[in-house]
């Protein structure tokens, strides 16, 4: 049985366990951008120079990016990085990363 896209944000809208799981899984794709540089859920492999952002506050996670996107802070790939973002993703971003701990994230074990 096929359910039109229609049906399936009807499903999503009217049941807040799904959106709230669509939210999340939106959220987790969203921070998964990060990945390449920050390691899985912001955790940076050990002796890396890249910054860790599990468990950063939000307010500062938002600050830092912000002054990224508006070129206040300087940086070789980040400003251009966060021009790619909306305010309202940073705010997401910045939220996953500042719930994220080491005892719910994803790390790869060596």
């Amino acid at each position: 049985m096929k359910l039109s896209l229609f049906a399936v944000a009807w499903l999503i809208a009217t049941d807040p366990a799904l959106a709230q799981d669509a939210f999340a899984l939106r959220e987790r794709s969203l921070a998964a951008t990060c990945a390449q540089c920050h390691g899985t859920d912001g955790h940076a492999p050990p002796g890396s120079a890249m910054t860790s952002l599990a468990g950063m506050p939000a307010p500062y996670l938002v600050e830092q990016m912000l002054a990224f996107k508006t070129g206040v802070r300087p940086g070789t790939v980040m400003p251009q990085l966060a021009k790619g973002y909306s305010d309202a993703q940073i705010g997401q971003l910045a939220g996953y990363f500042a719930r994220v701990t080491a005892t719910t994230a994803t790390v790869a074990k060596p």
